[in-house]
Formats: C-alpha cells, sequence, structure tokens
C-alpha cells in the first residue's frame, strides 16, 4: 500500500555546474516503485534524500500558492509594502478550510519516515547511509519547527501510518513534546552530516553537520525566548512546561553551536567592499557567474552561506521576476532610522546625522547597507503616488534585464548564514548572562558592523550613550537580515509583536513650518514635489531620528489590529472534520 511519492527538484540539489548536476534531472521515474522495491543500495537512498532538499525555503515557496514574498518581511514593521502579508500584519486572520503550512510539512514528515523505516531495515552497511538517515532526521526537524513556528503544538508522528492508524486520530503533543523530538532529531542529523570541508564540489548544497548545528541554534534560541517573553500566553502548551533552568540551557547550547559553527564551519563573512564600492551587502544576494557584478565575482567567491538553496541560469533558475517584484518591497520609516552613523550610533544619538531637509540628507554619513539595500541618496523625490518615497534592491539582479531577465535570476537563496550565527551568538549571549563582553561582540556582531561601515559596538558606547545592549543587538538583526524572512518570528519570540505591528507605517518626514524639508517650505504649504492627496491616511506625526516630525501615512494604525493570539494561526477547519481530537489554537473558535 505504501508507494513511494519521490519529488525531483527542478534542476536538482546539486550544485556543482556540471555533468554530476545533469544526473538529478535524469533520475528515473520512481512513482511506481515500492518502497521494498526501490531502497537497495546506498545509491537509492541518496536520491530519494535529494527529493528532501525542495522542502527548504527558497525562490518558489515550499508552500504551493504561499508566494515566497510572504516570507520576505513584507508587511511587517519594516516594510510598506502590503500586499503580500498584509492581512497577517494587520490581524486579519480567519480559520481556513485547508493551509498548506499544515499539509505540506506533514507530506515531508512522512517521506522522511519513510526513509527512516527503510533504513532500519537495510541489510547493507549502515555506514553507507549515514549521510542520508542523517539528513532525513534534518528534514523531519525541519517540518516540524516549520509546524511549531506556525502552529505550537501539534501532533507527533514517527511511523509510515496506514489509513486507520490511531496517530491519524491523535490529540495534539504539547510544543515542549514537540521541541523534544525537534531538537532529538537535529542531534542525529549532526551525529551523522559531514562537516562541509568533506562535502564534494559535486554534492555542494546537501547539508552539513555545521548546517544542521546552526539550524540547531536558531530552534533553541527561538524556543528559549519564546519560553521567556511568550511562555503559554498564546498557543495550546499542554503538559511538561518549561523552566528557567531549561531557558538557560538552551541558551548555554545556542553559545556553544554558534561557536563551534564560527570556529570550525571554514565560513567566512563575503567581504568584497574594496572591489565593489562598499556595495559587498548587495552583490551578495544576486551573486551568480562573473556577469553578476563589475568585479567579475562567481558563487565560488561566497563562503559565507551555510544553510541555502541553490539555483543555477541553466539547471534550476529562480523561476520568480525577482528584481521588479524585490523593488516593491520598500522600507518604512523605521527601517530607515534603524541604520547606524558610521560612528556606530543610531542616528538620533549621533552628531553625524544630516536630518531631513534635503532629501537624500539622512543618506549621509551612514551604515553601508542603507545603499546597499536601497540604492543611493536620491538627489531628489517626489512623493505623488501614495508609496513611501524610497527604493529597494535587496535581491534584485545587476543590469536588471540585460544581465538577466524577468524570472531567470538564479543567485542561490540564503536560509542560515554566518553574519546570522553571529547575531544569534551576541543575542543568546546577553540573554544568558544579562551581558555580553567586547571580546565577544568582536568575534561576532562587530565583524558584520565592519563590513557596513560603521564603528564597533562596546559597552562603553552604549553606556555613555544611554543605549541599551540588547536593543543595539536586536537591532542589529533588523538591519542585516532585512527582508529575510525572520523579522515576525523575532517580534512574536521577544514578545513585542503586537506593539510594532499595530503602529502607522510611515514613509518619508514631510516636515511643517518648524521643519522645512523639500516637501514642505517655511510656511508649512506642500511644495511641488509632495501631493497631500495622494496619502489616503495622510501625515502622522511620529518618533524620527530628528525627533518628533510629520511623515506621510502608508497604512494606518487603524488598520491593524495584530493581538497575541495572532501569534500562532489557526488550524484548518478541514484537519478538525478528519480529526475531532484535535484543539483549536486560543481565540480562533
Amino acid at each position: 500500500m505504501k508507494q513511494l511519492l519521490y519529488i525531483v527538484l527542478a534542476g536538482g540539489i546539486s550544485l556543482a555546474m556540471g555533468a554530476c548536476q545533469k544526473t538529478f534531472l535524469d533520475l528515473e521515474p520512481q512513482d511506481e516503485l515500492t518502497d521494498v522495491v526501490y531502497f537497495k543500495r546506498p545509491a537509492d537512498f541518496k536520491a530519494y534524500t535529494t527529493g528532501f532538499y525542495s522542502q527548504l525555503m527558497g525562490w518558489k515557496s515550499p508552500f504551493g500558492g504561499n508566494s515566497i514574498y510572504q516570507y520576505m518581511d513584507a508587511g511587517s514593521d519594516l516594510s510598506t509594502n502590503t500586499g503580500f502579508s498584509g492581512d497577517y500584519a494587520r490581524g486579519n486572520i480567519t480559520v481556513p478550510g485547508d493551509d498548506n503550512r499544515w499539509s505540506n510539512p506533514y507530506n515531508w514528515i512522512r517521506s522522511a519516515n519513510i526513509l527512516l523505516e527503510n533504513a532500519a531495515a537495510y541489510t547493507g552497511s549502515q555506514e553507507e547511509i549515514k549521510q542520508y538517515m542523517a539528513e532525513a532526521s534534518f528534514f523531519r526537524a525541519n517540518a516540524y519547527f516549520t509546524l511549531l513556528r506556525f502552529f505550537g503544538g501539534v501532533p507527533l508522528v514517527t511511523t509510515v501510518p496506514g489509513v486507520k492508524s490511531p496517530e491519524l486520530t491523535a490529540p495534539r503533543n504539547s510544543r515542549y513534546e514537540v521541541i523534544d523530538l525537534i531538537l532529538s532529531d537535529l542531534d542525529k542529523a549532526i551525529a551523522g552530516l559531514p562537516a562541509e570541508q568533506e562535502i564534494a564540489a559535486a554534492d555542494k548544497g546537501r547539508i552539513s553537520k555545521w548546517a544542521a548545528g546552526a539550524y540547531k541554534a536558531r530552534v533553541l534560541l527561538y524556543e528559549a525566548t519564546w519560553r521567556k517573553y511568550v511562555g503559554t500566553s498564546t498557543d495550546f502548551a499542554g503538559s511538561g512546561g518549561p523552566s528557567s533552568e531549561q531557558v538557560s540551557a538552551f541558551l548555554t547550547e545556542t553559545i556553544s553551536l554558534c561557536k563551534e559553527v564560527m570556529d570550525n564551519g571554514g565560513y567566512e563573512l563575503w567581504d568584497q567592499n574594496n572591489t565593489l564600492d562598499g556595495q559587498s551587502s548587495y552583490f551578495l544576494f544576486n551573486l551568480e557567474d562573473g556577469g553578476s557584478n563589475p568585479a567579475g565575482l562567481t558563487k565560488a567567491t561566497n563562503k559565507e552561506f551555510i544553510l541555502y538553496g541553490v539555483y543555477d541560469f541553466t539547471y534550476r533558475q529562480g523561476g520568480q521576476n525577482l528584481t521588479h517584484t524585490t523593488a516593491q518591497m520598500i522600507p518604512s520609516r523605521k527601517m530607515m532610522d534603524l541604520y547606524l552613523c558610521t560612528d556606530g550610533l543610531p542616528p538620533a544619538k549621533s552628531p553625524l546625522f544630516q536630518g531631513y531637509h534635503n532629501v537624500g540628507d539622512e543618506f549621509r554619513n551612514r551604515d553601508l547597507r542603507m545603499t546597499a539595500y536601497h540604492g543611493e541618496a536620491p538627489a531628489s523625490a517626489t512623493l505623488d503616488n501614495g508609496l513611501a518615497g524610497y527604493g529597494n534592491r535587496k535581491f534584485a539582479v545587476y543590469n536588471y534585464g540585460s544581465y538577466r531577465n524577468a524570472n531567470q535570476e538564479s543567485s542561490n537563496y540564503s536560509i542560515i548564514r554566518l553574519a546570522d550565527v553571529y547575531l544569534m551568538y551576541a543575542e543568546a549571549l546577553y540573554e544568558k548572562n544579562g551581558s555580553i563582553s567586547d571580546a565577544q561582540l568582536d568575534e561576532s556582531v562587530n565583524k558584520i558592523r565592519a563590513r557596513a561601515g560603521v564603528a564597533p559596538l562596546t559597552n562603553a558606547l552604549v553606556a555613555a550613550n544611554g543605549l541599551s545592549m540588547l536593543e543595539e543587538i536586536r537591532n542589529e538583526r533588523a538591519r542585516e537580515l532585512y527582508q529575510e524572512g525572520l523579522r515576525f518570528d523575532d517580534l512574536k519570540r521577544w514578545g513585542i509583536a503586537e506593539a510594532a505591528l499595530n503602529a502607522s507605517t510611515c514613509g518619508m518626514v514631510v516636515g511643517d513650518a518648524a521643519y522645512t524639508t523639500a516637501f514642505r517650505d517655511a510656511s508649512g504649504d506642500a511644495t511641488a514635489s509632495y501631493k497631500p492627496a495622494a496619502y489616503v491616511w495622510g501625515e502622522e506625526t511620529v518618533a524620527t531620528a530628528a525627533g518628533n516630525l510629520s511623515c506621510v501615512v502608508i497604512d494606518s494604525k487603524s488598520n491593524r489590529n495584530f493581538k497575541r493570539t495572532h501569534y500562532l494561526l489557526p488550524i484548518p477547519a478541514t484537519q478538525l472534520v478528519l480529526n475531532p481530537n484535535l484543539q483549536q489554537n486560543p481565540g480562533y473558535n
């Protein structure tokens, strides 16, 4: 009765761009082969696990109808684009009939369980298939962590059930039981996977022990901070609740795993600022062959990505109009004010900040990521179309339309990179100890800040300027990982999503008679470059780097009603009918 549903990636996972990669396209169809017939050789296990890699987030969302752009922080407090995740950010969430964020992970879990059951029955050497068993454990952990982030505690299935198996009508396990399984699976993955340095060139992109370790660090930090700041206030938690000792243990292990990846993984920040005019943080995300940047650098120079989706112009194009669409991911006033000045201070604290009187002033003496992600400071701008006034170019290809056309963009998709590991390390240290040393900052956060062209973060800088070290570390995540799909999870696990998401989303400062700008003269009248009627929500006085000033409103706080209830999604109605023992998340009954 069991049949193998074998998914071959369009272009496979592989990843050296030669004949070996093409073999992933030439695999014979497996949809009519039973498990007993199929799992005979180590090569069978390898081929089967290759199909798992389509489960990773990439330019094509693994959730089918859910566009990748819904997972790029659109609709968050850092973005004025509400076209993809706006309803979620506004708290407009209802119980759906179906949701592939529930069903797809359970399909992935079944696939992993098929391999693990057949591995246990394999009569050959277990050493020969150790890596593929470890990959199956990793992908099962990935599926359950996906479910945990979206829904909280869910039913655990560790076998391949039949149509009448009791697992199909089992109640939900607690989030604590789900976390225990995730961590156990990741331990198995780490133990069985090769180091990055041991992976052959033709297999680059397959998961290494360091990638599994970095992923486990992400899980541990997520759960430790969720328990610390959210606890049982929002989801179906069940029994076996957290203890402060376990939260501390999770943070300790996060620190240890990150340090191991930092010291032994062989990864490096991709810092090509000398050859790319300070724009490393732009070109890193559209790196392909030598035509993808003016320095002729290729993907082979990138040692920063740890866990990533592999794409190639010949074998696996992105298949999305990335450049055109990401240009719509316009940053908010809050995001632009988060970028540091070159002295390492927030603009509100820095004497280097030039204010907003003239368009482009705010870009001066600022963090290189500001121009890398949003383009050069404009000489002029108009506010006449209802947009925020800024641009976005993170993920947009170099010479779009010439070097690459729509849907042909084929840069690799970063899921975890070294900069993220540095930030997890620093955050976990501070969360555990309530402090972080300058030496620890230098081996983590300050490497990122150096690439961004800003002064280091130190305890003296924080003390002298009335800053919060924890807030500065969190803000570094916002700056560095902008649009990489982590913002909503960060806001929720810190317990601040309601405050962040319910504020109005604003664009450029327009000023008034007391603060003249290119958009307002000394009398307070709008200039020709500003058409107030284009902004249906008008203006709002908000905190900016130059004090409380009037800004255009792109999405009003009157539209927003995000609640603690919305930290988790509702269980789909179809699942509640199929399994009457499921319990709906609070607030959706």
